[in-house]
C-alpha cells in the first residue's frame, strides 16, 4: 500500500473516535452488513463518522490491506480495529460494544 494512502486512512481513524468504513453513508447504507453496523451503533447511541468506500477505490481496497481485514464494514473505535458485521453484531448483543463505546475517562 502507498504511503500516502496509509496516511490518509490513518488520519480518518485519528480524528474520529469511531469511524465506519462502509458501503453507502448512514443516511443511505448500500449494502446489508453496512446497514446493520449503522443500526447497531445508533441503538448503541454512538455519534460516528461514515466513510463512503464505494465513492474510493483507493480507500475500498486500502482499507483491506490497512487492518488485513478482507471485508467491508470495518468499525475503529479511538484508533483500535474492532472488526467487521458479525463481530460488531455479537458485541453489541454480549454487552461489549456499549462497553467500549462508552466515553473514556481521564
Amino acid at each position: 500500500m502507498e504511503e500516502t494512502l496509509r496516511d490518509r486512512i490513518q488520519g480518518i481513524i485519528d480524528n474520529n473516535d469511531v469511524v465506519l468504513f462502509m458501503k453507502g453513508t448512514k443516511h443511505f447504507p448500500q449494502c446489508g452488513f453496512s446497514a446493520t453496523v449503522v443500526e447497531v451503533l445508533r441503538r448503541s447511541g454512538s455519534d460516528f463518522q461514515d466513510v463512503n468506500v464505494l465513492e474510493d477505490p483507493a480507500i475500498r481496497q486500502g482499507i483491506k490491506e490497512f487492518a488485513n481485514w478482507p471485508t467491508i464494514p470495518q468499525l475503529y473505535v479511538r484508533g483500535q480495529f474492532v472488526g467487521g458485521c458479525d463481530i460488531v453484531r455479537e458485541m453489541y448483543e454480549n454487552g461489549e460494544l456499549g462497553a467500549l463505546l462508552s466515553p473514556q475517562e481521564g
